[in-house]
């Protein structure tokens, strides 16, 4: 079966959501990153809830996803305390926000996807599970500050 582009990029962007979900979930439940990811590959991508079918997702964009957070997640906090104001640290930020400033941090050392397009798309995330408030925008600023951090010369 072929891809189009178009059904890729929404194959990644389903990705990067489900990375959310998994260290999100791994951090509140410590369950292991293999358990997590099979989990994940093998009852949620294309998964139907309630006669809603969750998309499909690019299993090479989460594994790559969960295992850079996982195994660079000192590095990843980091940036993420740099780039918070003094008040509000790492481990005082919504653990939802926490696990997508992890998956993010790890697109952007990866520098395979250009920073632009890892905001965005985390931005988009943060809407999905924040639709009501304000998150984006301070997503969206922490993300900006981390993408210069880990790319200077990616703008």
């Amino acid at each position: 079966m072929t891809i189009s582009n178009n059904q890729l990029r929404k194959m990644k962007s389903a990705s990067r959501l489900y990375a959310v979900q998994a260290l999100f979930q791994m951090e509140s439940s410590g369950q292991t990153v293999e358990s997590i990811t099979r989990e994940f590959e093998t009852h949620r991508f294309g998964a139907v809830y309630d006669e809603d079918e969750m998309q499909e997702g690019d299993v090479d964009t989460f594994r790559g996803l969960i295992d850079t957070a996982v195994n660079h997640q000192a590095r990843i906090d980091q940036m993420t305390d740099r780039a918070l104001v003094a008040k509000w640290p790492l481990g005082r930020i919504d653990p939802t926000l926490r696990a997508l400033f992890r998956a993010a941090g790890a697109e952007l050392i990866d520098a395979a996807t250009p920073p632009r397009v890892v905001i965005t798309e985390f931005v988009q995330v943060a809407q999905a599970f924040f639709p009501e408030g304000k998150e984006s925008k301070f997503v969206n600023a922490v993300l900006d500050h981390m993408a210069h951090e880990a790319r200077p010369d990616g703008f």
